[in-house]
C-alpha cells in the first residue's frame, strides 16, 4: 500500500477508477433517463475540478503570496523555479475544466440561455436563474483573469518567458493584483453555486 500511495500518479489513477465503479454503480440502479445521469456526471466533475481550482486559489492566496516576503532570498527559487510553475498548472487547467463542466452543467438543466441573460429572457421571474447566472459570470471573470492575465504575467514573473527585472516585478504584482482579486469574488461565486440547488431546488 505504502508503494501505491507514494507514487501520486498511480493513487490518482486508482481514486478514479475506483471513482468510476462507483458511478457505474449508481447507473446500474439509476431510474431516470440518460440526460439526468448526464447531469449528475457533469455535476460530479464540475465539483472536482471546482475543488482543484478554487483550492489552489486558496493555496497560493492564504499561503504562498502572504509568505514569499518572509522566505530568504537563496531559497525563493525553489518555489518560483519548481512548485509555482506546477501548481500554475493544475491551477490553470482546473479552471478551464470547472468551466466548461459548468457551462454543459447549466446546459444539460436546459438553463443556461436564462443564467447567462441573469434572467432577464423572463422578465426576472425567476430568481433562481438570476442568482446561478451572477454566480456563473464571477466565475466567467475569475476563469478569463486565469488564462488572459494571471498566467500570462506569471510566464513572465517566473522567467519562464524571458523579461529584465522591471518586467519581472511589474508582471508579478499584476499577477498577484487578479489572483487577490479572483480570491474576492471566489466567495460570493461559491455562495451563489453551493446555495441555489438548495434554496430554488
Amino acid at each position: 500500500m505504502a508503494g501505491l500511495l507514494s507514487n501520486f500518479r498511480n493513487t490518482l489513477i486508482v481514486s478514479v477508477l475506483l471513482a468510476l465503479v462507483i458511478v457505474f454503480v449508481y447507473f446500474q440502479h439509476f431510474q431516470g433517463s440518460g440526460h439526468q445521469f448526464a447531469e449528475a456526471v457533469f455535476r460530479w466533475l464540475h465539483t472536482f475540478f471546482g475543488i482543484l481550482w478554487i483550492g489552489l486559489l486558496y493555496y497560493f492566496n492564504f499561503v504562498q503570496i502572504r509568505k514569499m516576503p518572509e522566505v530568504p532570498a537563496e531559497l525563493k527559487p525553489a518555489v518560483s523555479k519548481y512548485i509555482a510553475p506546477e501548481a500554475l498548472f493544475w491551477f490553470r487547467w482546473a479552471a478551464l475544466a470547472t468551466w466548461v463542466m459548468g457551462v454543459l452543467l447549466a446546459f444539460q438543466r436546459g438553463y443556461l440561455v436564462q443564467a447567462m441573460t441573469l434572467g432577464a429572457l423572463d422578465g426576472f421571474a425567476a430568481p433562481q436563474h438570476t442568482m446561478i447566472g451572477i454566480g456563473m459570470w464571477l466565475a466567467t471573470v475569475m476563469f478569463l483573469f486565469v488564462w488572459g492575465v494571471i498566467w500570462p504575467n506569471q510566464k513572465i514573473a517566473l522567467g519562464i518567458k524571458e523579461a529584465d527585472a522591471d518586467a519581472k516585478a511589474k508582471a508579478a504584482r499584476t499577477a498577484m493584483l487578479f489572483s487577490r482579486t479572483n480570491l474576492l469574488l471566489s466567495i460570493p461565486m461559491l455562495v451563489t453555486m453551493t446555495m441555489n440547488q438548495t434554496v430554488f431546488g
